[in-house]
């Protein structure tokens, strides 16, 4: 399986890496949690730029994205528009989610997009493209808030998502129980032992899927999103806690049985 490296991260070996997001609704509320941020120490960080009151001013949106560049120096950046449809906080229209996702890779700030599958392969083929032309790297998403589909059809996502040109291929879903969450957990590593030449994330969401957001090394998901302060997506666990879970698995595995 490739290995993914943005800036100083190696995303698809040892610990699952951590990804923090930002959520501020104005340009205060995101700078003050950049900062916070910063000082709990993720591997990188996702703007989450839905939540964003001015994200349709193109003025104000390259503004962000400098002084989210500023702030985090040589922490890996993540820009994503979560669609209302996919569990965001703004409706979008096909064409404005293009410009949006070009308008980013035009300002040069950020080091991977988040393209949705469900807006069309075609769309994520021509994103993915036009990205890896600028140095981007493309994490393909796609999200259920209302179940956890079977495991064809999750691996189906994954290796459309693979086909299309992404570099990370993410997929969460809502476990209804306990067994919900084994099914996430062997889609991953079936992804991940038979189809996957990208490095794979997955998450079970909500308190049922906890455990999919932290055996990530043992299963096959390469990264994982922790809070710090407000979460973006139901079942974030706090980032200072998740390092210590990781670190914890990381080091029985290295023991191999022993």
């Amino acid at each position: 399986m490739n290995k993914v490296c943005v800036r100083s991260v190696v995303i698809g070996e040892g610990m699952p890496k951590i990804c923090a997001p930002i959520v501020g609704r104005t340009r205060e509320e995101i700078l003050l949690q950049v900062r916070e941020l910063c000082m709990a120490g993720p591997d990188l960080v996702e703007w989450r730029a839905d939540w964003f009151e001015e994200v349709r001013d193109k003025a104000r949106l390259s503004e962000i994205l400098g002084l989210l560049r500023q702030e985090l120096g040589e922490m890996p950046l993540l820009v994503t528009f979560r669609t209302k449809q996919e569990g965001g906080e703004q409706e979008i229209s096909k064409e404005d989610y293009e410009e949006f996702l070009r308008g980013v890779l035009a300002s040069g700030q950020a080091d991977l997009i988040d393209v949705e599958l469900f807006m069309g392969m075609e769309l994520l083929e021509r994103i993915a493209a036009e990205a890896h032309e600028k140095g981007v790297k493309v994490v393909a998403s796609s999200h259920d808030f209302e179940k956890t589909p079977n495991v064809g059809e999750m691996v189906d996502r994954l290796c459309s998502m693979q086909k299309a040109g992404a570099d990370l291929l993410k997929l969460a879903v809502m476990p209804r129980d306990p067994g919900d969450v084994l099914t996430l957990l062997a889609a991953t590593w079936q992804m991940r032992e038979c189809y996957a030449a990208q490095p794979v994330i997955t998450m079970a969401m909500g308190g049922n899927g906890v455990i999919s957001r932290m055996a990530g090394e043992i299963f096959g998901s390469a990264l994982t999103f922790g809070s710090v302060g407000r979460a973006s997506a139901p079942g974030q666990v706090e980032v200072g806690e998740l390092k210590k879970v990781l670190r914890l698995l990381h080091e029985n595995l290295l023991q191999k049985g022993e």
